[in-house]
């Protein structure tokens, strides 16, 4: 049940770049143990308690800064993971690729954010594609959120405009898996 630092650090970066006047608030807003880990460097190759290094952080988040709503902040930090993992050399070969390349290694990817995690194709076509994920570290509304909106920022920088993604099952509420029906123009 744990998360690669690659992804604790990217919530903390979010923090401080896109709200460094709410970091202080956010560091008190949330439980003991994540506030010693949010309070430190954060290794990118080390990993971490999912529960204590992404959720409780990113439901601080929605605390401080999207007034409670913690899915908004998975999808935003999730959107700010995917805009970090994806600039430089990467940002040029994702922009040359299509969405289909993408989206399939998006199933080889997520098991390098989160231990254990699978995803899988469930079908795709020109503009359209189901995702299904049947494993994540623990069931949780923020973690869905923060895959989604990593998706939907990665598609983005292929070029897709109008991405959307709904989630049409959900583990969190009691699904055997969490599907998300994703289009765009």
């Amino acid at each position: 049940m744990h998360v690669k630092g690659t992804a604790v650090k990217s919530i903390q970066e979010f923090v401080q770049t896109q709200h460094s006047s709410k970091y202080a608030e956010w560091l008190k807003a949330m439980p003991e143990a994540s506030r010693v880990i949010m309070s430190k460097p954060v290794y990118v190759s080390d990993w971490y308690s999912a529960k204590d290094a992404a959720i409780e952080p990113t439901i601080a988040i929605g605390k401080v800064i999207f007034g409670g709503d913690a899915v908004k902040a998975g999808w935003e930090t999730g959107r700010y993971s995917s805009e970090s993992a994806l600039k430089g050399v990467y940002k040029i070969f994702v922009k040359m690729a299509t969405p289909q390349f993408i989206i399939a290694r998006a199933g080889q990817i997520l098991p390098s954010y989160y231990d254990p995690a699978i995803l899988s194709i469930k079908e795709t076509g020109a503009k359209h594609v189901i995702l299904i994920v049947t494993k994540l570290p623990v069931n949780h509304e923020v973690l869905e959120a923060r895959i989604s909106g990593w998706v939907q920022r990665a598609l983005e920088v292929t070029g897709c405009k109008n991405v959307n993604i709904s989630p049409t099952k959900s583990m969190v509420k009691g699904d055997p898996i969490t599907e998300l029906m994703i289009t765009w123009n």
